[in-house]
């Protein structure tokens, strides 16, 4: 089979159609396949988000990946979202062999950001359980004060006023955000961090009033002993996701006796691994030899 990407529709919601992008590498025969998953606080992006260069060394390695778009929040609420991530984990189950000879017995989940945070939601809420999980800069708690209460680094920036946020929200559901569909949901993001709102807006629920709500939707709350391996890769100097977060999952992944590695990246702010620079390449070597120990 040549190398090529096709683009398919692997759920409908209505309207909407759902797509994953995915990616093949020249050969023949089953493969080890990624599932990938986009960050942009479950409000923005999409599938194009994936990086050309990480996406082709997953694909010198020789896997599959699959980049999957979500309906995004806020026009669609938290538990449809995982909805979402459900059902593009059955699809890969069920039509990888036939559409792209994945070996469903050798399949990552991989995500930064909002998208490690469905990576490590992944880790319990599918079945079968992915054979590793590997996330950049996610989050196992969405209702910390980090993310429920005003963020001093997006209060020191300029304030966003309701109606501004709302304008570029709550039009229609949509399940990627690229080109002008993007235009202004980033102030919404910053309106609901100097709010200390984003968990309400997102899930469509009160943190303060509903907390036993949002117990199922935080990973670190739901680490069990057959959780998969998990390598969790963070900057210390994150101003977007605390660092805190990926120390809270490793200590619960520890007391459950998960197989695990937090890689701690000095002075990395968000997104270390934007461009191909010393510490990134690092950083991936380190994801690639945690894929080949568990998808071999």
């Amino acid at each position: 089979m040549a190398g090529r990407t096709i683009t398919c529709t692997y759920t409908r919601v209505a309207d909407c159609e759902i797509r994953a992008d995915v990616h093949t590498a020249p050969g023949e025969g089953p493969r080890p396949a990624i599932v990938w998953v986009h960050g942009g606080a479950l409000i923005m992006g999409s599938r194009a988000g994936i990086s050309d260069w990480q996406r082709q060394m997953y694909l010198d390695a020789g896997y599959t990946v699959v980049a999957i778009d979500y309906r995004l929040a806020p026009e669609t609420k938290l538990p449809a979202i995982v909805d979402d991530l459900q059902d593009a984990w059955r699809w890969v189950m069920r039509e990888g062999p036939k559409l792209f000879q994945a070996d469903p017995g050798r399949v990552a989940v991989i995500g930064h950001s909002a998208g490690g945070y469905l990576t490590l939601m992944a880790g319990f809420s599918v079945e079968p359980r992915p054979s590793a999980l590997v996330a950049f800069y996610g989050y196992g708690d969405i209702v910390g004060p980090w993310y429920s209460r005003p963020d001093p680094y997006y209060c020191r920036q300029p304030p966003v006023s309701r109606a501004e946020a709302h304008r570029a929200v709550g039009q229609r559901v949509i399940s990627e955000s690229r080109g002008h569909q993007s235009e202004g949901r980033d102030r919404f993001y910053l309106y609901c961090r100097q709010q200390g709102i984003w968990p309400r807006e997102v899930s469509g629920r009160d943190p303060e009033s509903e907390p036993d709500f949002f117990h199922q939707y935080c990973p670190v709350r739901n680490v069990h002993p057959g959780y998969p391996p998990t390598l969790l890769l963070h900057g210390d100097r994150d101003t977007d996701v605390p660092y805190e977060q990926s120390v809270l999952m490793a200590d619960a992944l520890s007391r459950a006796g998960v197989e695990h590695e937090l890689v701690t990246i000095p002075d990395g702010d968000h997104g270390f691994d934007a461009s191909r620079d010393r510490p990134a390449a690092d950083a991936f070597a380190r994801v690639l030899t945690f894929l080949k120990t568990h998808l071999s």
